[in-house]
């Protein structure tokens, strides 16, 4: 039986180079059976966390009235998490931080979301591949944190201009990792 699967996005370029390879994997991991379900950060209305403690005190996961709010409950029923995103100025983008950020809540309430799998795509415009590191580190720490398992990545350097993943094998490692699920 397939797997519940929530792929997060941090790239507002809907043809960029991280957005192909969310598609690679999204196609790949349907074809395997899972229900994959995508929400595009850059396209939604997230704010930063307040952290004012008071998650999920009025029923959702948090008081200040946003699409994290949406998103809470599907994380919390999910198998796994795929984050997808780009490099931005060696970090996580900020379309997909807030979201991060928000994962306080789950702590804050005392919400068990431990034992979900976990992977990552990311790629960047710069050749050194330790640019990366930037999103890699965050990402690791949070799914150890969390108790969850990244049983994958894909992180692809040197691709900038729109197409350039399609010149990398990035798109099959990224449909190669739904098996891993």
């Amino acid at each position: 039986m397939g797997k519940k699967i929530i792929v997060i996005t941090g790239s507002p370029r809907i043809k960029g180079n991280s957005n192909a390879m969310t598609e690679a994997f999204i196609k790949a991991a349907e074809r395997k059976g899972h229900k994959v379900t995508r929400y595009d950060a850059a396209n939604m209305t997230l704010g930063g966390c307040h952290a004012c403690k008071r998650c999920y005190t009025t029923g959702k996961a948090c008081i200040h009235d946003d699409d994290f709010n949406i998103l809470a409950p599907c994380i919390e029923a999910a198998d796994a998490v795929v984050f997808s995103m780009p490099v931005y100025w060696y970090s996580i983008p900020a379309q997909i931080k807030c979201v991060i950020d928000k994962f306080y809540a789950f702590m804050v309430a005392g919400r068990n979301v431990a034992g979900k799998q976990c992977a990552l795509l990311s790629c960047c415009a710069e050749e050194d591949e330790s640019a990366l590191q930037g999103v890699r580190r965050p990402v690791e720490m949070m799914v150890d944190f969390l108790g969850w398992q990244l049983i994958g990545e894909v992180l692809v350097p040197g691709v900038e201009a729109v197409g350039d993943i399609r010149k990398t094998d990035a798109l099959s490692r990224a449909e190669a990792l739904a098996d891993l699920f």
